[in-house]
């Protein structure tokens, strides 16, 4: 393929991106397939000979689109929202035309410069504390990593490394597997399994703190649990906080519990991967105060933000906590300006040595949409949350399991587990709308995610009817 035809098609994809969205509701949100269904539609070996571009479109319809979530359908509620935006996908076409790998400064120095500025605009529209901005006096900064799955392993890693050290200078004769066989780390027991997950890859204990009847964790039951784990020799050396749970959307009380890890030495990690793009607006960001105690802080712009996947922004107190940990210099890798105060190598802040230039889709987007534009958006979704809530409330064979704060509803009928699941069954099965369940306190309890940038009230009217439909079904089912 050379330029020319890359012009033309080019723009035919363009056009049949355009025409994919503006039309995605159209198709069945849930894919109708059985695992395997790909195998026999292409073939077993890769051709030989090129294939021509035409057959490959064609191809996409045949084989690809059959099997595809439509995750920016107006009918899709599960998890949590995908972000997606023309400008951010422009500005990935732009990304992966210059292609380069970002790994140092001198690798491309835009590619560094650009993300430090947009974690800066971002840091201030949440209005986070200056120690976290890369541009003023303080000692942190911002970094876009992949998934907040990632940014929470980093923060426990860096906190590891960081007690360890500690240990070893307050006890020279401990060795670091002494050390590290007495760490401890602490979540909610409503966090994400990545924070679990994170305990594995890091080889550290992890224990699960009780919430309460919100869902949230309070300050009186960590600092129970971290007085009985050092009375039991171990040493309590990170937290993951969570604002805004993926099973409910709660919030942690992190006001109570930013001074108690001050005060034990403990890394406390804030993930707030969902909830943290509603921070933007003055209405939310109070739930957002306490963050000053963090050592680090992380959500996702690619979920509610507008900024296509991957885009995880994190933001670290202390930036030699992270370098400090993970930094490696071989020659290959070393350039003349990297002991400058203006230059970052965000290599020693991530996993992976490579990095794409992800900041130019947050540049895009916050220029395209202004502050304004973006806090009308999230607006816009909690109001269809509300709506949805209402919708349940005046429903009485339902129930509201959760405050509504964001755009998330967690509802059930009224009944028990059994008859909850066979109606998501039923929901999911229809492929007109598509939920995913979460478990709150003890009950089998369904979740509506205001997810696609395109969902309009009508569509929370017709999700109602649809599962109302469904719910009539189920119970003369039920009832003969």
């Amino acid at each position: 393929m050379d330029a020319a035809e890359f012009r033309r098609r080019g723009k035919e994809m363009v056009d049949y991106v355009a025409d994919y969205l503006e039309n995605v509701e159209k198709r069945s949100v849930y894919p109708d397939v059985e695992p395997g269904y790909l195998r026999s539609l292409i073939p077993t070996e890769a051709p030989l000979e090129p294939d021509s571009y035409d057959e490959i479109i064609k191809d996409v319809e045949r084989v690809i689109m059959p099997g595809v979530t439509h995750w920016h359908s107006p009918y899709f509620f599960a998890y949590f929202a995908a972000a997606s935006s023309y400008p951010a996908m422009l500005a990935d076409m732009l990304c992966g035309a210059i292609g380069c790998i970002g790994f140092s400064w001198a690798a491309s120095p835009v590619c560094t410069e650009l993300e430090t500025v947009m974690l800066d605009w971002l840091g201030k529209m949440l209005k986070l504390p200056e120690h976290f901005l890369a541009g003023t006096d303080g000692h942190g900064g911002g970094v876009i990593q992949g998934t907040a799955s990632e940014a929470t392993l980093m923060s426990m890693l860096a906190a590891r490394c960081k007690a360890v050290r500690r240990g070893q200078a307050l006890n020279p004769e401990k060795s670091e597997a002494e050390i590290l066989s007495k760490l401890v780390a602490y979540t909610s027991e409503q966090a994400h399994c990545s924070v679990e997950r994170a305990s594995l890859i890091a080889g550290t204990m992890i224990k699960k703190v009780p919430t309460d009847n919100s869902y949230a964790v309070g300050g009186a039951m960590l600092k129970k649990m971290l007085e009985e784990d050092k009375a039991a020799g171990l040493i309590p050396f990170y937290f993951c906080a969570t604002l805004g749970t993926t099973p409910s959307c709660a919030f942690d009380r992190i006001t109570e519990l930013g001074p108690i890890c001050n005060e034990e030495n403990m890394w406390m990690h804030i993930d707030a991967a969902y909830a943290g793009s509603a921070f933007i607006c003055p209405e939310f960001r109070p739930l957002l105060n306490g963050v000053e105690f963090a050592d680090s802080f992380n959500f996702n712009p690619h979920k509610w933000l507008l900024v296509n996947f991957d885009c995880s922004a994190m933001w670290v107190k202390k930036r030699q906590d992270i370098i400090g940990a993970f930094k490696m210099e071989p020659l290959y890798l070393k350039h003349e300006n990297q002991e400058s105060g203006l230059v970052t190598d965000y290599r020693h802040w991530q996993i992976p040595l490579g990095r794409r230039f992800r900041s130019l889709k947050m540049w895009f987007v916050f220029r395209i949409y202004g502050l304004h534009g973006l806090q009308a958006h999230i607006r816009k979704q909690v109001g269809l949350a509300k709506e949805f809530e209402s919708l349940v409330r005046a429903d009485k064979r339902f129930e509201i399991c959760a405050e509504v704060i964001m755009g998330l509803v967690c509802f059930r009928l009224k009944g028990s587990n059994e008859l909850n699941q066979l109606l998501l069954k039923k929901i999911n099965k229809s492929r007109e709308i598509h939920l995913v369940p979460c478990q709150l306190s003890g009950r089998f309890v369904l979740r509506l995610a205001i997810c696609a940038r395109t969902t309009e009230s009508y569509h929370i009217q017709q999700a109602w009817r649809h599962i109302t439909q469904l719910t009539f079904e189920l119970l003369q089912e039920h009832n003969k």
